[in-house]
């Protein structure tokens, strides 16, 4: 019975607001820096800055898999892209990595207001998931 009862309480819990994700956000590595806004009806986010920006702000990226794309600046590339919004945040969208160059099937989920679950998933039983803390 309590099982029931607990499973009743999580299942109307209300789930996080969709817009929990907007703000500026700190990465879980190389301190990087990244805005996710509004894009229409989904989300999508910017890489502002990181360690390596910070120590050489004209990076390019030169790891990308499209040889023709190696020239586009790193600051303010657009990283994460695509989203649905569903119960738990968003899904269905993509995240782009460009320490190797390669884009990924992703799901942000906030956490709270200041913590955001980001994965990041080869297919689904290869993914990983960072957390990311909001900037004030």
């Amino acid at each position: 019975m309590s099982l029931l009862l607990l499973g009743a309480l999580l299942a109307a819990a209300p789930a996080p607001a969709a817009d929990t994700a907007i703000g500026r956000w700190k990465t879980e590595t190389k301190n990087g820096i990244v805005e996710i806004q509004r894009c229409g009806a989904s989300i999508c986010g910017r890489l502002l800055t990181s360690e390596l920006l910070r120590q050489q702000p004209d990076l390019k990226d030169a790891n990308n898999q499209n040889v023709a794309q190696r020239s586009r600046p790193l600051k303010g590339l657009l990283l994460i892209s695509g989203f649905t919004a569903d119960r738990d945040g968003w899904s269905g969208g993509q995240i782009y990595n460009p320490d190797d160059g390669k884009t990924y099937k992703a799901k942000v989920t906030p956490v709270d207001a200041n913590t955001l679950k980001v994965r990041g998933c080869v297919f689904v039983p290869l993914c990983k998931t960072q957390t990311w803390t909001r900037i004030r």
